[in-house]
This record gives structure tokens, C-alpha cells and sequence, in this order.
């Protein structure tokens, strides 16, 4: 029987099909049969809508919201779609900055639910296609897409874009997307379409030829954005030297854009990144919550993003710094503890998400690195703690997953 109520709807949706946000590897489903079955359930929506592919390692979260708040300013209207979400389901699908209605939620669970499906769609693919009929029932000009997991497997891949965008490669999803950088950045490199352009951001001599040759194959022209000077008059609006980086990215890709987009100039790229927040509703990016001390919210939660964020907190930090981590039970955290700061006070939390490292699991790491670090089972309460023993000069990052900064909001 359908559900009435939001709560009640993102209940069934978690429970009746498997998100990767809940129980991880058990969600992924390596083939995209599904998504074209249900593309063609609902007379292909992704055949009606303009679209940027964005894939990568790193940064694809980051360089999707300052591209889709870009083109809103640009006059478009703007679909994004992103993942995973913090606070609500409904920040993973927005039109130039706001949520997808709850009710919108409501009406698509329930319609799915009473289609004759032969096969179970995961939680991503359901959602994926809820995104694509609500971008078509807005009537959007372009739809800005972050692909959930790899490229050539994930469900978003069923789109045909303007424009691809991978953003750089590094060691992730192993069990998904092989265990050499050579293997990731092929599955990564499956976003290229035949005659469709692709703007590469950061590359190694190895992803490089890669990139180059999978690019050769499908005759798509290749922009390897380093080659590309761009103009240094814009200044990201997310702290980190990474983020400059992803920023140079955007301009390449926004020159290519242009094409299309009339609206795409300098004015426009610039008010873009300032209004990056009202546009698109991100957060949690070296996000500043409170200073005197400086608290610090980041997401990152593999090798490669947690090096920047730390090497970006090293140029803000005027004293102490306090580290709060919380990690999800499928992450190399033995890899990631060597990464912290040798005069770093280190703090361990559990978070609610069932994907949580235990306190176990926790207790055991601190002794493998001798932390000497304290460990909470409540993260608003350990940072509580922390806050009332730093100075104002001090930092506090809290960082290591998208479900630890949840359970703060």
C-alpha cells in the first residue's frame, strides 16, 4: 500500500531497495540493464534533457556545484544531481539551488511501486531516475550529473552529455573498480562517449595515456586541463589548494561551454562562485562552522582527499590542532591514521550510520598507532568536549565521512 508521508516514503525507499549509503558494497549493481529498463519504464526521460557528465576520484562533488551554480548564473535552469546527501534524500536533486519537493519524493516512490517490475532497482537507480523526471518535469536547460561510483558501470552512464568531466584518479572502490590506478582510471574513463568532448583535470603520465588513447577509440576531442592557461582573476570559493586546482578545471570546461551556454562569461563564472551556496546548496567542503577556535567540517574520506584537506588546514591553523574522525567500516583507516599530523590531538567517534566503525574497531587502531586519543560514541558531544578544552588560536577538523557530519544537523 503507498505511503502517505515523507518519513514513511524514504523508510520503504532505504528498506525496499539497498542504498550504498546504508550497506556499501552489497547495493552495487555492476551492469546498466536496470537503469535502461527503467529509463524505458518511463518513456526515456534522459533522452529529453541536455546534460555534464562529472566523474573522478576527488573533487567531483565540489567541481559539479560550482559548474551548476555557474550556469544558473548563466541563466540556465539548472539540474543537479549528487550524492550521497547529509541531512536529507532530497540534496541529492535539486533545480538551481532548491531541493526536490517532498512531495515529488512521495509520487515517484509510489508510482514506481506500482509499476510490474520484473527486477530489483537499487536505491541509487531509483534514485538516478527520480532525478531524471523531475529535471524533465522542470523543464530544465541542463543537467549538471555527479556519477554515484566509477563511470563506465554506474547507473548515470546512460546519459549522453555535452560535455565529460573526470576530475582526477586515485586508489578507491577497490572491490568495485580494480586495484591499480590503471584499472580506476579505465572504469573512470567509461563516461567518454563517441564524438563527445572530455575535459580531464589532474593526470599522471599512466592516466594520461590512458585517457588519451580510450579518448583516440571513441573520437572524442580530449582537454587536459593543465595544458590550459585560464585566467587568474577567479578565486574559488572553497578553502584548499585542491580547490584551485578543480577551479581550473571549470574554467576549461566553461570555455568549451560557451558554445552552448551564451550566457557563460566572465561576470557570470564569478557571481557563480560566490553564490555557490544559495545555487546549489553545498557544503561540508573545509566548510568554516565556527571560529575562535576555527571548527572545520571536510567529507573526505580516502588517501588522496584527506591529504589535501590536511596540507589545507596546515596553512589555516594558528595553534592546536584537534582532530575528530569517524570513518565508514570499508575504508583502508590504517592507510588514512598515517596520514594525521604527528602533533595532532586525535579524537575517534562512532557515528549513527550503520556502515560505522565500531568502538572496537577504533580502540584497536588508536593502539596500532599509540593516539593516545579519546573515543566517543556521539559525535555533537565529542566535538562539545573538545571545544570546551581548546584556545581561540586552536583548529578542530571533523572529518572522515559524510555520515559523521550528519549527525550533526
Amino acid at each position: 500500500m503507498p505511503d502517505n508521508t515523507y518519513s514513511e516514503t524514504l523508510e520503504w525507499l532505504f528498506e525496499q531497495f539497498p542504498a550504498y549509503q546504508f550497506i556499501g558494497a552489497a547495493a552495487y549493481k555492476p551492469t546498466l540493464d536496470n537503469t535502461n529498463s527503467l529509463c524505458s519504464i518511463y518513456q526515456h526521460p534522459e533522452k529529453k534533457l541536455k546534460f555534464i557528465h562529472v566523474a573522478g576520484t576527488n573533487g567531483k562533488g565540489s567541481t559539479s556545484s560550482m559548474l551548476a551554480s555557474i550556469l544558473t548564473e548563466a541563466g540556465e535552469k539548472v539540474g543537479l544531481f549528487t550524492s550521497p546527501h547529509i541531512i536529507d534524500f532530497r540534496e541529492r536533486i535539486r533545480v538551481n539551488g532548491e531541493m526536490v519537493s517532498e512531495q515529488f519524493v512521495i509520487n515517484f516512490s509510489n508510482d514506481i511501486r506500482s509499476k510490474n517490475i520484473s527486477f530489483s532497482p537499487s536505491f541509487f537507480e531509483i534514485s538516478f531516475l527520480m532525478a531524471l523526471n523531475y529535471f524533465s518535469e522542470s523543464k530544465c536547460t541542463v543537467c549538471v550529473i555527479e556519477t554515484g561510483l566509477g563511470g563506465r558501470l554506474d547507473a548515470t552512464n546512460v546519459i549522453t552529455p555535452l560535455l565529460s568531466i573526470i576530475t582526477n584518479i586515485g586508489i578507491e572502490h577497490t572491490q568495485f573498480l580494480g586495484d591499480t590506478i590503471e584499472e580506476i582510471a579505465t572504469e573512470k574513463a567509461g563516461i567518454i562517449k563517441n564524438d563527445i568532448p572530455v575535459i580531464i583535470g589532474e593526470t599522471t603520465p599512466t592516466t594520461k595515456s590512458i585517457f588519451t588513447k580510450i579518448a583516440a577509440e571513441r573520437k572524442s576531442n580530449v582537454y587536459f586541463s593543465e595544458e590550459f592557461p585560464v585566467s587568474n582573476k577567479f578565486t574559488p570559493p572553497l578553502l584548499g589548494d585542491y580547490q584551485k586546482r578543480n577551479l581550473h578545471t571549470i574554467l576549461v570546461a566553461c570555455e568549451n561551454l560557451k558554445h552552448y551556454f551564451k550566457g557563460i562569461n566572465d561576470k557570470t563564472i564569478s557571481s557563480g562562485l560566490t553564490n555557490l551556496t544559495q545555487n546549489t546548496g553545498f557544503f561540508g567542503r573545509l566548510q568554516i562552522v565556527q571560529k575562535d577556535p576555527l571548527v572545520l567540517f571536510d567529507v573526505s574520506h580516502n588517501k588522496d582527499g584527506i591529504e589535501a584537506t590536511i596540507a589545507a588546514v596546515s596553512t589555516l591553523n594558528k595553534g592546536q590542532l584537534y582532530i575528530l574522525y569517524g570513518s565508514s567500516a570499508d575504508k583502508d583507516v590504517n592507510e588514512i591514521a598515517g596520514l594525521f599530523p604527528k602533533n595532532a590531538m586525535i579524537n575517534f567517534t562512532t557515528f549513527s550510520n550503520t556502515r560505522s566503525l565500531s568502538i572496537q574497531q577504533l580502540e584497536a587502531l588508536n593502539q596500532k598507532f599509540n593516539f593516545s586519543a579519546k573515543i566517543y560514541s556521539n559525535p555533537p558531544k565529542a566535538l562539545e568536549e573538545i571545544q570546551s578544552i581548546a584556545n581561540k588560536q586552536d583548529t578542530i577538523l571533523v572529518f572522515g565521512s559524510f555520515f559523521l557530519l550528519s549527525d550533526f544537523f
